[in-house]
């Protein structure tokens, strides 16, 4: 991965785009010598979304399978949506 001021991509924008874009580069922008953003490719953002909602819906499973092993009773969506005025 390769790391930049963010005021150097800024000066460079448009080949720093082309960079992330059409060389699938991933770019660490740094400010005053610390990680602050990452420019990623599109195709990188799909992968990173789809990874955090199966973690998402893993962490749901568990959370439903600890209420049952505790005894509680899940609130069904449309109840819960309800209640909270959804």
């Amino acid at each position: 991965m390769t790391h930049i001021e963010a005021s150097r991509a800024c000066r460079d924008f448009a080949d720093t785009l082309e960079r992330v874009s059409l060389g699938k580069e991933q770019i660490v922008l740094q400010s005053q010598g610390h990680d602050v953003a990452v420019l990623v490719p599109v195709e990188d953002l799909s992968l990173l979304e789809r990874l955090e909602d199966m973690a998402d819906v893993k962490a749901a499973e568990t959370a439903e399978a600890e209420a049952v092993a505790n005894g509680e009773t899940p609130i069904p969506w449309e109840e819960a949506r309800q209640n909270l005025g959804l």
